[in-house]
């Protein structure tokens, strides 16, 4: 019965391109209308069939991960792009609907992060082995979208174009104290004090990422400008001139966004300038791969525009710019996945073969859904004062060297 059931949702989905599925039971069939990528893949589990009706994000995943499907020249990235690109255009089979309602109201469930799970979410993801994050992140350990005002950047080029024009946005000037939100290992804040004069506190619930942030910046002779705690954002006090998060809100979960919003407000001077940084969707709101959630990014999730904004305009901010990147965080993607496997054997020593599967499969995953679906990254630029920032985009572009040696002097 499943691999007939099977056989429909595969008809239904798989209209461009070709797919080649040879079926548990040894039978092959092909799904597409032949041109184009084509992919050819191996179920060697009985019981995937069902699996793949119920839960295909999820079925999809753990076989790869567990070797249960395979795909002929482990041609991972060709068969994402071909089932993302088809899933984007064509939708799901009727018989998903009661799936997805589901799935929209649990998400309810799935995103309540208060601090305690928040820290337990954090520690999933950002405390495996700093020596894992150094086999294909820059050196500065950048773990978000990097921003390529040419495709041809290097990443380092790219993330260094992402760190300056975030503070480019944040119109900086020596001895004004900073907020990093989500600070990870300490290099915004870092390249803040350092090019820019500013006082910087950051904050992460990553254990590891506070203890080497702390250490970097004792090693760059900046301890005494900046620091980095290890505290829930909710729980910081003062009032700051300037707010920076990247990368953070994707944790925060739908039910915690006017909270996020509010604290955001109150920690903020009457004249500053906050810049949200975080991946989002062009769609309606949406829920997030369940695969994601169960092996990557516990509650995390990517807002819809209209998610955010309601909560923003509630909480007191002028909404001074908000910035779409497209294709930024595939091609950041397409150099973190190229750099773990050009260290593949090392990334084995430190874990197994299943993990490196599953962390092959998190990147491409991640890459062809920038490709194919709607995902982008948001830059929201808010201020309690409209007159914050200038009137047009012009002093963004100004020569990276003269603004940083503006803002030294």
């Amino acid at each position: 019965m499943w691999n007939k059931v099977l056989d429909t949702f595969l008809t239904h989905l798989f209209r461009s391109g070709e797919l080649t599925v040879t079926f548990p039971n040894g039978t092959t069939k092909s799904y597409g209308d032949g041109d184009g990528l084509k992919v050819a893949v191996t179920l060697h589990d009985k019981d995937l069939p069902r699996k793949l009706i119920i839960s295909p994000e999820m079925a999809v995943g753990e076989a790869y991960m567990d070797a249960t499907m395979t795909i002929d020249d482990d041609d991972l990235r060709g068969f994402l792009n071909l089932a993302v690109a088809n899933m984007a255009k064509h939708g799901r089979p009727w018989f998903h609907r009661p799936l997805e309602i589901y799935r929209h109201v649990h998400r309810y469930v799935s995103q309540f992060n208060p601090a305690s799970k928040s820290k337990a979410n954090v520690a999933h993801h950002y405390d495996l082995s700093g020596e894992l994050y150094d086999l294909f992140l820059d050196e500065d350990r950048q773990y978000s979208c990097a921003y390529f005002t040419d495709p041809d950047m290097s990443l380092e080029e790219a993330q260094l174009a992402k760190k300056h024009h975030i503070a480019a946005k944040l119109r900086l000037q020596p001895g004004m104290r900073v907020l990093d939100i989500g600070c990870g290992w300490g290099g915004m804040g870092l390249m803040l004090a350092r090019d820019y004069g500013v006082e910087v506190v950051g904050v992460t619930l990553s254990e590891e990422q506070h203890a080497i942030a702390n250490q970097r910046a004792l090693d760059a002779g900046l301890s005494d400008r900046v620091t980095f705690e290890l505290m829930d954002y909710r729980h910081v006090t003062g009032t700051f001139d300037r707010i920076v998060s990247v990368g953070m809100f994707e944790h925060v979960g739908v039910l915690h966004y006017n909270e996020y919003f509010k604290t955001v407000r109150k920690l903020l001077s009457e004249d500053g300038i906050a810049l949200i940084h975080t991946i989002g969707r062009c769609d309606e709101p949406g829920v997030t791969n369940p695969w994601i959630l169960k092996y990557i990014f516990p509650g995390g999730y990517c807002p819809a525009l209209s998610e955010a904004t309601k909560h923003i305009e509630t909480n007191d901010f002028n909404t001074c710019d908000i910035e779409v990147w497209r294709m930024h965080y595939a091609y950041t993607l397409r150099h973190w996945y190229d750099r773990f496997m050009a260290n593949i054997d090392k990334a084995e020593a430190l874990y197994d073969a299943r993990f490196c599967r599953m962390w092959r499969y998190y990147l491409i995953a991640c890459e062809v859904t920038f490709k194919h679906d709607k995902q982008v990254v948001f830059q929201f630029q808010l201020a309690p004062n409209q007159e914050a920032v200038p009137l047009t985009r012009d002093y963004l572009y100004q020569d990276d060297a003269k603004r940083i040696k503006h803002a030294a002097e």
